[in-house]
């Protein structure tokens, strides 16, 4: 255990050390409004500030959607107070972060979050992304799928993911 321990914290040195010698312009930082959001957020602020880079904040939401065929559609709307709640979380995060970073923003959008994720960083050509994660692992991860593994495995720029605490 001491071994593994060992290892993880050479490795740890090891990234912080790559870091040191790279430039970030523009730091991408997806939410979920959950715990390690909020952590990788703190240190998302805290490597803007060291690089002097631009940050944006994004969360990406998705409605569920289901059919079923016995049942004629109903027309209801369900977009509009998510966007509303999200719109609402997204704005009280921006205006913290913007206590620090006055020029940070925030994107909001609808669709499946690894996806839009990839889509802005893209659009605003984003040079490094930090995300929460929860650590799903085994069953769960394979039910609910990771956000975070999809974008680590198809994101063009340096993803750094912080774990849940717990």
């Amino acid at each position: 255990m001491r071994r593994l321990a060992t290892i993880l914290v050479a490795k740890d040195i090891a990234f912080v050390a790559e870091l040191a010698f790279m430039e970030f312009k523009h730091v991408l930082v997806p939410t979920d409004f959950g715990e390690p959001s909020a952590r990788a957020l703190k240190l998302a602020v805290d490597l803007a500030r060291s690089f002097s880079a631009m940050l944006t904040l994004l969360h990406a939401y998705e409605v569920p959607l289901y059919t079923y065929p016995q049942v004629d559609s109903i027309v209801v709307d369900l977009f509009t107070p998510i966007e509303q709640a999200a719109r609402e979380q997204l704005d009280r995060e921006l205006a913290t972060v913007q206590q620090e970073l006055p020029s940070a923003k925030s994107i909001l959008r609808s669709g499946v979050p690894w996806r839009e994720i990839l889509n802005v960083l893209d659009e605003i050509k984003a040079d490094l992304v930090v995300m929460g994660t929860h650590g799903r692992r085994g069953v769960s991860h394979a039910l609910l799928g990771s956000v975070a593994e999809k974008v680590v495995r198809l994101s063009p720029v340096p993803v750094l993911t912080v774990r849940d605490s717990g």
